[in-house]
């Protein structure tokens, strides 16, 4: 699948735009910011409603606490915040006053990962979606590129219950077109394979697919899948795939503890054991630096991929762990 790298675009402002543009098809809407409504882009939301929008300033509790009342009347609250202080900050107030009484919030953290850059490990969420999949109740989903961003968005507003969406503070190429819908219960294929099953989601999917056309040359046979729902976890497909390839690699802008990559291990250990390596963040905060620069040294652009699934296939081969 090719993926043009060059042509990039703000995941942040599809998601404000499309909230903006659900503002007019729902009157129940309502939005919530932590005084980041630039970065969030919520913004859009708020010069078109302002009577339905909300500055909590930096009170991200108060914020979550307020949504929750907003939801126990009939509202649909959106709640965006960096996705560090939207899920840490507020794990309390999200267990107990959202996803206990299963009230319908939406909770959207922006700037997730090391891509975050220069503001470094403060900012920087590797552990935001193992905190919000621990909670029962909770759904969470991680949008790949613009398109699905759309789709996962206007999903939300129609599904009832707790969610925390979790988008890049990067732009990101298009992997999608207009002819794509989002699929709740369902992981996504992109590439068929016979060797390795590789999966993945959110800003990585595309730095994946660039390494997989690389590692074709090596008649290397790959199957990429979007799992863009970590909770609840399509297990199906995942146990389809493993099934094929016996060979399991997991990807993801996150740590390795909680996150994708433990999920999908979670899966295969009760329905079809299988070893798996997890790239990702190790046990280890990130630092400052250019978001380009993180990926590189951390692993995980599609050079650093390349190399490392490269490196996992051989090694496995030679110790017969595959033919």
């Amino acid at each position: 699948m090719k993926i043009d790298q060059k042509n990039k675009n703000s995941i942040r402002k599809v998601f404000g735009k499309t909230l903006a543009d659900l503002g007019d098809v729902n009157e129940k809407i309502v939005v919530m910011d932590a005084d980041l409504a630039c970065s969030t882009q919520t913004k859009m939301f708020a010069d078109k409603f302002p009577e339905r929008f909300f500055n909590s300033g930096i009170a991200e509790q108060d914020m979550i606490a307020t949504a929750a009342g907003l939801a126990s009347e009939g509202k649909i609250p959106f709640v965006a915040s960096f996705a560090m202080f939207a899920t840490g900050r507020t794990y309390d107030q999200i267990r107990n006053a959202v996803c206990y009484p299963k009230f319908n919030v939406k909770i959207v953290g922006t700037h997730g990962g090391i891509t975050v850059g220069e503001d470094g490990a403060t900012h920087q969420a590797l552990e935001d979606i193992s905190l919000m999949r621990s909670i029962p109740n909770m759904s969470v989903i991680v949008p790949a590129d613009c398109r699905e961003c759309e789709e996962v968005i206007k999903y939300a507003s129609l599904h009832d219950g707790p969610m925390y969406i979790r988008i890049a503070r990067t732009n990101v190429p298009d992997i999608y077109d207009e002819h794509y819908h989002f699929k709740f219960n369902k992981a996504n294929i992109l590439e068929e394979g016979n060797d390795i099953s590789i999966f993945t989601n959110g800003e990585t999917l595309s730095e994946v697919l660039l390494a997989v056309e690389e590692l074709k040359k090596e008649n290397i046979s790959i199957e990429v899948i979007n799992v863009p729902v970590v909770k609840p976890l399509d297990v199906e497909t995942v146990v389809e795939s493993a099934k094929k390839t016996n060979f399991v690699i997991t990807v993801e802008n996150h740590s390795i503890i909680g996150g994708l990559g433990s999920a999908i291990c979670e899966a295969l250990s009760e329905n079809y054991p299988v070893k798996v390596h997890r790239i990702g963040i190790n046990d280890e905060f990130g630092q400052s630096g250019n978001s380009d620069a993180l990926l590189e040294y951390y692993g995980l652009n599609a050079i650093g991929l390349a190399k490392r699934i490269k490196t996992l296939y051989n090694k496995s081969k030679t110790q017969g762990i595959i033919k």
